[in-house]
């Protein structure tokens, strides 16, 4: 899917998966070797991420259920945990940098 900022008007990501099932949020980036320009994870439910077994740096972004941007971590380093962010319910993991910007307020709009 295509993530992007509306209120910023920018293109966070153009190939962005959607991690749903239990496994696919417990695996998340881990063990990736990189993060291509345009790729990224939405995990969903989310309020809380770890980098463990991750090799790169990447940018989180703590969505609420209208999509706002409730909270953002720029370039969280591998072996990091975030903390619980307060009504967030979606994460969009990116590549260190892609996020841009994006800050919290902003609304992120995901097309198929």
């Amino acid at each position: 899917m295509i993530v992007r900022n509306a209120s910023r008007d920018l293109i966070l990501g153009t190939c962005v998966a959607n991690a749903g099932t239990f496994s696919q949020r417990l695996r998340g980036l881990m063990f990736r070797k990189e993060l291509a320009p345009g790729e990224g994870l939405v995990i969903r439910p989310c309020n809380s991420v770890h980098s463990h077994f991750m090799r790169f740096p990447i940018d989180v972004l703590f969505l609420d259920r209208g999509g706002r941007v409730v909270h953002v971590m720029p370039a969280m380093r591998p072996w990091k945990q975030s903390p619980f962010v307060r009504g967030a319910v979606a994460v969009l993991e990116l590549a260190a940098g892609a996020a841009g910007a994006t800050a919290p307020g902003d609304l992120l709009v995901m097309e198929q």
